[in-house]
């Protein structure tokens, strides 16, 4: 049975409880962060729980655990399980609500919950889309936070699978071309390597910033009319990056294998 941490303990995923009015739960009112464990090692944590106290931050959240307490229970969680590379999810909800009703005034007690999977080390190069049952709000302050709203980015999901691709990539309010429904996109357009800016409403992931560090990118906004330019690309998130094979029927080559992304989940 796989083991998962709750609120300072460690358990047994069958008996790990939430409480049926979690805010988490009715309401999405919570944050989440997704990290990469190879054997025992957290990938890129310190980043990880920066961004996750920011958001906490942003939202009014409580996080009751400090930076050592968390690290250190991913760590056992990462070893318990015993995963060879694992996907951990660290989930922070406003907790359990007194009173129903969109805002209440009593403090609630936070949830903080870790989840261990096992994760592959190689995903499939996709065939992507473009969504159209939805759109990015690059107004929200929500496009910017890993929230727990993740509604948008379903809806294009299942349009995509329903078009008999893997993933769509989701336009903002203006058109523009912002990010797949997991990830930042890369496209390589006139031999120039693209993403959109954290203002066209993406999640600038943590990934997305380990590429910028090492290649030569230029962040600009992306039209439908620049995706048919580009002649290669890819989706970056902190579980690993991924070949774009083909976009709305436009096949792009493969070229991940000739950059210098795979080696940063395994080095830092």
């Amino acid at each position: 049975m796989t083991q998962v941490w709750l609120n300072g303990a460690c358990l047994d995923g069958a008996e790990a409880r939430l409480s049926i009015s979690d805010r988490g739960f009715t309401l999405g009112d919570g944050i989440f962060e997704t990290l990469l464990g190879i054997g025992e090692r957290p990938v890129w944590l310190a980043e990880h729980l920066a961004r996750l106290r920011a958001g906490a931050s942003e939202l009014g959240l409580h996080l009751a655990f400090d930076d050592r307490a968390i690290e250190a229970a991913v760590i056992g969680l990462l070893r318990r399980n015993g995963f060879a590379r694992s996907a951990v999810r660290i989930t922070l909800t406003r907790g359990p609500a007194a009173k129903r009703g969109l805002w209440v005034d009593d403090q609630s007690s936070p949830t903080l919950l870790m989840t261990c999977a096992p994760a592959s080390v190689v995903s499939e190069p996709q065939r992507v889309v473009i969504a159209r049952t939805t759109r990015r709000n690059e107004h929200s302050p929500l496009s910017r936070l890993k929230s727990l709203n993740y509604g948008d980015n379903i809806l294009a999901r299942r349009e995509a699978l329903a078009r008999g691709a893997a993933d769509a990539l989701m336009l903002n309010g203006q058109g523009h071309v912002v990010c797949a429904t997991v990830g930042n996109l890369f496209l390589r357009i006139a031999g120039e390597w693209i993403t959109p800016p954290a203002s066209d409403g993406i999640l600038p992931g943590i990934a997305r910033g380990k590429i910028l560090s090492r290649m030569s990118v230029t962040q600009v906004s992306l039209s439908e009319t620049d995706l048919r330019a580009a002649d290669a690309g890819f989706i970056s998130n902190s579980l690993g990056s991924v070949d774009i094979v083909e976009i709305e029927g436009v096949p792009l080559r493969p070229c991940l294998s000739g950059l210098p992304v795979a080696a940063l989940y395994e080095t830092e």
